[in-house]
């Protein structure tokens, strides 16, 4: 289990997350939805404590949460001088866990051999996820893991989340793509100023995307004639 805590993050006066409090079971998939600016990344790094916060996140196993977890930001930061084999050689190292690239399964069929700085946005998001995926994690936290990715990579991105869950990984999801969200969580909450303000189980997810379009669209369009 992962126990989350009251945790809060201000930079300067601005108070970004605000006692932010959620228990996660093992092999539960939490979905994170919200408008730009609700605090979902800022919660995610405090997570994986790439930014100091106020609060508590404990495991059961009571080892430090980054050093189980698969983080995946929204844009991923790569050394563009390094091939894309270089790069799931060293994330395995991180982990010092060997790299065989003999029986690797190149699943988004990228080019290994080629310097990352010649891959598509598209193509360094598969490449980062690809790397996650070697470390064994036993917990993911993916920030906007459907973003600059083409159709077919998002089904394989859908039906790898389904799998970890099937293997009993924890998954912390955010996403513009509601549908996304709907089929492979357990759970969804509603960021809003830096707190949860709503939460869903699979049998009410309607409302958290009730919630969401009229926060996101409301009255917007319905002026507009065509």
């Amino acid at each position: 289990m992962i126990s989350i805590r009251a945790l809060s993050k201000t930079y300067g006066k601005n108070t970004v997350l605000s006692g932010v409090t959620l228990n996660i079971q093992k092999g539960e998939v939490h979905g994170i939805v919200g408008r730009n600016g609700s605090g979902k990344t800022t919660f995610f790094r405090c997570l994986v404590d790439l930014e100091t916060c106020k609060g508590c996140v404990e495991t059961k196993s009571g080892q430090t949460l980054k050093n189980m977890t698969g983080y995946l930001p929204t844009n991923p930061p790569i050394l563009s001088k390094i091939t894309g084999l270089e790069y799931l050689r060293l994330l395995c190292a991180a982990r010092r866990l060997n790299f065989d690239p003999a029986t690797y399964e190149n699943i988004f069929d990228l080019p290994l051999n080629k310097y990352i700085e010649t891959y598509s946005t598209g193509m360094v998001k598969k490449l980062a996820v690809s790397g996650i995926l070697l470390q064994r994690n036993e917990v993911f936290v993916l920030d906007e893991p459907f973003n600059g990715l083409d159709y077919q990579s998002c089904i394989i991105v859908t039906e790898l989340i389904r799998k970890m869950k099937a293997a009993g990984k924890t998954l912390l999801i955010s996403s513009h793509l509601f549908s996304t969200l709907k089929d492979a969580c357990d759970y969804i909450h509603y960021f809003d100023g830096g707190v949860i303000t709503k939460t869903a189980d699979k049998t009410s997810f309607d409302t958290i995307e009730a919630i969401l379009h009229k926060e996101l669209i409301g009255d917007k369009l319905k002026n507009l004639n065509f």
